[in-house]
């Protein structure tokens, strides 16, 4: 492409097809309606719907919203997703690995009843979609995979092994996916969100000290909203961002340079 064919067009996914795991809560909601505004249908799969918000969102964007009660922790349920996207929109075109757990606690506590879990649902389910989804996506010689890392893949943290592990992990597939899949048109690149204002920091934000210990790390000094995650997210599902790849987008307000 030469510089001069460069258009805003390039950020529109207009009549591309999204699924998006856990898409209808927390962060996982404002990435379905990112994509939604950028033009592309959403196909969310997750334990279970909301109460309609999510649907109402998309829909209100012009855009189809679909929902597949899935527990994607399980064994070849990854696969059942891609497959009902396919069937019902003829495509998968963006696939973004948002759902996710993390359960806490001190060293001598956090046993495989606790590991376990994290593994299945953080790090094997969103490498069994990719796996599936690049298989669609190789045919149709396109693709965006976005996996959602965070700042605790390079900081690690306390109470959080398992978590540190699977975000670790995410950023080490993103890059291993990115280096067999590039040369097909496939884009495979991650987000790493920082601390965030939602459910579950809820009761971190609400302990003044401890809310004031990770503001300090903020040279922007607020807590981020999950709107300052759809920026990235309409990129990386672009055209817009074709030649980037293996890359791990930091959106954390400057919390790591501190």
């Amino acid at each position: 492409m030469d510089i001069t064919d460069f258009s805003l067009d390039l950020f529109s996914i207009d009549g591309r097809t999204a699924v998006v795991t856990g898409g209808n809560t927390g962060l996982g909601r404002a990435f379905s309606l990112a994509l939604a505004k950028a033009g592309a249908n959403v196909f969310v799969a997750g334990l279970a719907d909301d109460d309609g918000t999510t649907r109402h969102l998309i829909e209100s964007e012009g855009r189809e919203y679909a929902f597949l009660e899935a527990d994607i922790s399980q064994r070849g349920v990854p696969a059942d997703v891609v497959d009902a996207c396919v069937q019902r929109f003829g495509s998968l075109d963006v696939l973004v690995n948002s759902a996710g757990i993390a359960l806490l606690d001190d060293v001598e506590a956090f046993d495989r009843d606790k590991w376990d879990p994290m593994i299945a649902v953080n790090l094997t389910a969103p490498f069994e979609l990719a796996h599936q989804a690049s298989r669609i996506m190789r045919q149709q010689g396109h693709g965006k995979i976005i996996n959602i890392a965070s700042l605790f893949a390079f900081l690690g943290g306390q109470q959080s092994p398992a978590y540190a592990a699977t975000k670790a992990g995410i950023v080490g597939f993103t890059k291993a996916y990115c280096d067999e899949l590039a040369a097909d048109g496939i884009q495979v690149n991650a987000i790493a969100p920082g601390y965030f204002a939602t459910a579950i920091t809820a009761a971190t934000r609400s302990d003044p000290e401890a809310s004031r210990r990770i503001l300090e790390h903020i040279p922007a000094e607020r807590w981020g909203d999950p709107a300052d995650l759809m920026g990235a997210t309409v990129f990386l599902a672009s055209r817009a961002s074709d030649y980037v790849n293996g890359h791990v987008l930091v959106v954390d307000g400057g919390y790591l340079i501190r």
